[in-house]
C-alpha cells in the first residue's frame, strides 16, 4: 500500500540495438520512457499512433484507426457468426478494407433512406402526382405552400394564381402558379424536389432491399472478429515501439533512451545490458524531476486505486491513500444507505454475478469492493436496527444488535462529526508524515492538532466523555500557532507571518469539510424516513381499497423500496467518493502527479 519507488535508467548503446533494446523493454512491461529526441505530434507510449499512411487510406489516416473503426462496427452488430479461430491466409488488410466498405455503403444508404422519408413526409398532403416538363408549361412554374388559417387571407390578396389542394383543421396546402418565385408570401415555401411521389417510394424500396443486404453482408463479415481482435494488438505493439523509437536519441553511431522504472526491477535490466554490451545507468529521482506516481497494493486493494485515480493521481512525493478510501468509501455508502434489507439485496445482486465479474480484469478488481461495501452495509443497517424500514420486535435476537438510534439526532449528528474529525485528522498527519523537511511538516501537523481540538469536542459534548475542556483549547492554540510560524517556513519573517496569517483563513473551510460529513447523518435519515412512509402506505392500502387492496399495496411496497434502495446506491456512490474526493484530499494530497504508463506489451 504505496506508492512505488523509482529509479531513472539511462541506457546507452551503438546504433542498430535499439530495436532489440525496446522490444526487451516492451516485454518487461515496466518502464516508462522520456523523451530525449523530438517526438511527433500526438504520440504517447501505448497508444495508438502509426504516423505513416494506411494503404486503405490514401488520404492519411492511420490504419490502427481503420482497424479500431472496423472492429466496432463488427462489435456492434446484433447479428454475431460462429467465429474464425485459425486461417492460414487470413487477410486482415483485406477484411478490414471490406468492412470499412460495408460500413460506409451503409452509412451512405441510412442517410438516404432517412432523407427519402423526410421528403415523402412533406409529400404526403399534396397528392400523388407527376411535374409537367417545364417547356410544356411554357414556363410557369408550381410554388407550395402550407399556410396556417390565420394568413390565409393575406395570402389570398397576392395577385397570383392559386388553388387550395387541401386543408386540414390547422393548415391550409395552397399552390400558387408563377413564372418566378412569388413575393410577400407570410410562410416559406415548401420544397418537394423534383421527383414525384411515387419514384420516391420506389427508390426507398430500393433503398431498404440494399441496407438489408449491406445488414447481412455485416453480419457474415462478423465470422472474422476473433482474428481481428487479436490482429489489433500486434498492431498495437508495434505502433508502441515506433512511438517510442522517436523518444531516443541518436548522435552518430550512439543511441541512448531514458526512463522510469521500479527500482526492484533494475536487476532484469542490468542482467540484460550485460549480455548485449550496453550501458547502463541508474539513480534516484533528484529534486527538479517529476517522476509518474506507480501505485501498488494487494489485489483485493486495486479498486481503491480506481477510486483515488478517478479523481486525480496522487504526486510521486506524496503517499498512496488507496486503503483508506476503499474502506472510508464503504463506511460512508453503508451510512447512507443506513438499511440492512438493501443490503441483502446488494448481496445477492453480487451473488449471482460474482463469476460474471470474474470474467473481466475490471470485475475482478472492484469485486472485493462491492463485497466489502455490502458487508459494511449489512452491519451498519443492523446497528441502526432498520429492515426495509421495519424495527426488529425488543425481545428478538436482531434487537439486541440494535445499538444506534436514528431518532436520536444529537447522537447521530455527533457520530457524523467524529467520523468527519478522525477522517480529515488522518488526512492531515499522513499529509505531515510524507514531508521529508521537518520544518514544512509542521504546518499539517498544526492543522492536525486543531482537527484534535475538534475532536476532544465532540468527544466531550456529544459523548459524554470525561474530557477537560483546556485539552481542545489547548489543541487548537498550538496547532493554529504551528500554522501561523510555518506556514512558509523558508521565507524571512515577514512573509513567513504573511502565509502564516493567509493560511489561517483556512480555519472556517476546515470547520465547513467537517460539518460536510452531517449529510451522512442526513441522507442515512432521509432513506430510513422514506422506507418507513413506504410501509405506512402500504399497510394503510389494505382497508382502504377492501378486495384489491393487498395486491395494490404490494405493488406500493416494491416500487417505494426498489426507487428507495436506488437513491440510496446512488446516494452513497456520489456522496461517498465527494468525501473521499474533496474533504480528504484536499487535506490529505496537495501535490497532484500523473499515472505511470509504461512501454508494454498487450498482445497474448
Amino acid at each position: 500500500m504505496s506508492i512505488v519507488r523509482l529509479d531513472k535508467i539511462t541506457v546507452v548503446g551503438l546504433k542498430g540495438d535499439e530495436a532489440s533494446l525496446l522490444a526487451r523493454l516492451q516485454d518487461m512491461g515496466c518502464v516508462e520512457l522520456i523523451p530525449l529526441g523530438e517526438p511527433a505530434p500526438e504520440t504517447e507510449i501505448g497508444e495508438l499512433a502509426f504516423h505513416h499512411e494506411c494503404p486503405m487510406h490514401p488520404e492519411g489516416d492511420r490504419c490502427l484507426c481503420c482497424l479500431e473503426e472496423a472492429l466496432q462496427f463488427l462489435r456492434d452488430c446484433p447479428q454475431r457468426r460462429r467465429q474464425v479461430r485459425r486461417a492460414a491466409d487470413f487477410d486482415a488488410e483485406a477484411v478490414v478494407r471490406r468492412v470499412l466498405a460495408v460500413r460506409r455503403r451503409l452509412l451512405d444508404l441510412e442517410s438516404e433512406r432517412d432523407a427519402l422519408i423526410r421528403r415523402l413526409r412533406l409529400w404526403r398532403p399534396w397528392g400523388d402526382f407527376e411535374f409537367p416538363p417545364l417547356e410544356e408549361m411554357d414556363g410557369w412554374r408550381l410554388w407550395f405552400y402550407v399556410v396556417p388559417h390565420a394568413q390565409l387571407d393575406a395570402v389570398r390578396a397576392l395577385p397570383y394564381y392559386q388553388e387550395i389542394v387541401r386543408r386540414d383543421q390547422r393548415f391550409n396546402y395552397v399552390v400558387l402558379i408563377a413564372r418566378e418565385e412569388p413575393r410577400g408570401v407570410p410562410v416559406p415555401r415548401v420544397h418537394l424536389g423534383a421527383r414525384s411521389r411515387r419514384c420516391l417510394e420506389e427508390r426507398l424500396d430500393e433503398v431498404e432491399l440494399a441496407i438489408e443486404d449491406a445488414q447481412a453482408e455485416r453480419a457474415w463479415l462478423t465470422r472474422w472478429y476473433a482474428l481481428l481482435r487479436r490482429n489489433l494488438a500486434t498492431l498495437r505493439d508495434r505502433a508502441a515501439l515506433e512511438a517510442a523509437a522517436e523518444r531516443l536519441l541518436v548522435a552518430g553511431p550512439v543511441v541512448a533512451l531514458q526512463g522510469w522504472m521500479p527500482s526492484r526491477r533494475v536487476g532484469e535490466l542490468e542482467t540484460y545490458v550485460c549480455d548485449r554490451r550496453l550501458v547502463l545507468q541508474r539513480e534516484p529521482p533528484s529534486p527538479a524531476d517529476d517522476p509518474p506516481t506507480l501505485l501498488e497494493n494487494p489485489a483485493w486493494l486495486r479498486a481503491g486505486e480506481d477510486l483515488v485515480n478517478f479523481y486525480m493521481t496522487p504526486g510521486y512525493h506524496t503517499w498512496d491513500p488507496s486503503a483508506v478510501v476503499f474502506f472510508s468509501f464503504a463506511l460512508f455508502f453503508a451510512m447512507i444507505l443506513a438499511d440492512a434489507g438493501y443490503a441483502a439485496l446488494l448481496g445477492l445482486a453480487l451473488w449471482f454475478g460474482w463469476r460474471r465479474l470474474e470474467r473481466t480484469a475490471v470485475g475482478r478488481r472492484w469485486r472485493p469492493l462491492a463485497l466489502t461495501v455490502v458487508l459494511f452495509s449489512l452491519g451498519y443497517g443492523v446497528l441502526v436496527g432498520s429492515y426495509f424500514g421495519l424495527t426488529p420486535p425488543p425481545d428478538s435476537p436482531l434487537a439486541a444488535l440494535h445499538r444506534l438510534d436514528m431518532d436520536d439526532t444529537d447522537t447521530m449528528m455527533a457520530l457524523s462529526v467524529l467520523i468527519g474529525c478522525l477522517h480529515l485528522l488522518l488526512a492531515t498527519v499522513m499529509d505531515a508524515r510524507r514531508r521529508d523537511d521537518r520544518a514544512a511538516a509542521l504546518a499539517p501537523a498544526g492543522w492536525a492538532l486543531v482537527v484534535s481540538a475538534g475532536l476532544v469536542w465532540v468527544l466531550e459534548r456529544g459523548f459524554g466523555l470525561p474530557l477537560p475542556p483546556a485539552l481542545g483549547v489547548g489543541l487548537a492554540a498550538v496547532g493554529l500557532t504551528l500554522v501561523l510560524l510555518y506556514a512558509g517556513p523558508r521565507r524571512p519573517w515577514p512573509g513567513r507571518l504573511l502565509a502564516g496569517l493567509k493560511e489561517l483563513t483556512g480555519v472556517t473551510a476546515l470547520f465547513g469539510d467537517v460539518l460536510s460529513y452531517l449529510r451522512l447523518f442526513a441522507l442515512g435519515l432521509a432513506s430510513g424516513s422514506l422506507a418507513v412512509q413506504f410501509n405506512h402506505m402500504a399497510l394503510t392500502l389494505p382497508e382502504a381499497l377492501p378486495g384489491i387492496g393487498l395486491a395494490v399495496a404490494v405493488v406500493v411496497a416494491s416500487l417505494g423500496h426498489g426507487v428507495n434502495l436506488v437513491l440510496g446506491v446512488a446516494g452513497g456512490v456520489i456522496h461517498g467518493l465527494r468525501l473521499n474526493v474533496i474533504e480528504f484530499f484536499k487535506w490529505g494530497l496537495k501535490q497532484e502527479g500523473r499515472l505511470f504508463r509504461p512501454l508494454k506489451r498487450t498482445e497474448t
